[in-house]
């Protein structure tokens, strides 16, 4: 397993620490700066990971399939959360999950037909305005006239982001082959 692979390992054993750091953060605000914390940390690995595999050419099959999968898990685990607490409505959610299992889908089908659909900057744009927003909002949830504006900058380059997927790849769906 290569040095990257190990370090998103690390971050998905992140996610549980994450959020039982979150959750009793309402009991103990000082937890709030810890899951804070786990979150910028793990956030971070992100951005390690990537950069080793390629500054090591340690790009793997099993780095391609858990590294965008412990972003997800990551950021949906915090969304979860804000949903739980009633601060971020299910539609909101929705979408995210929605465009996660979208863009996933036509990639399994791209590749199915040869082909690969790198990561767009468009999806980077979302992942990174998404980290940020989550960890403004996990310091200043109480504040319920910023939520909306979280929400949207959550939610509007995730429909960007999974509009452009679709838009620039379609043909990759090849719809005229018959089943």
């Amino acid at each position: 397993m290569t040095t990257a692979s190990k370090i998103t390992l690390i971050r998905v054993a992140m996610i549980p620490a994450f959020m039982l750091a979150f959750l009793l953060s309402q009991d103990h605000d000082w937890l709030k700066w810890l899951a804070l914390g786990i979150f910028i940390l793990a956030s971070l690995t992100d951005f390690v990971d990537g950069h080793l595999a390629r500054k090591y050419n340690q790009v793997s099959d099993f780095g391609k399939f858990l590294d965008p999968l412990a972003d997800k898990l990551l950021v949906i685990s915090a969304m979860c959360i804000f949903c739980q607490w009633r601060l971020m409505p299910a539609w909101a959610l929705m979408i995210v999950l929605t465009r996660e299992f979208a863009v996933t889908g036509l990639r399994l089908i791209a590749v199915g037909n040869g082909r690969v659909i790198a990561a767009g900057w468009s999806g980077k744009v979302k992942t990174f305005s998404t980290m940020i927003a989550l960890c403004v909002w996990i310091v200043f949830h109480s504040w319920t006239w910023l939520n909306w504006i979280i929400i949207l900058v959550i939610v509007l380059p995730t429909i960007y982001s999974g509009v452009e997927y679709f838009v620039k790849n379609w043909d990759a769906l090849d719809l005229k082959k018959k089943n």
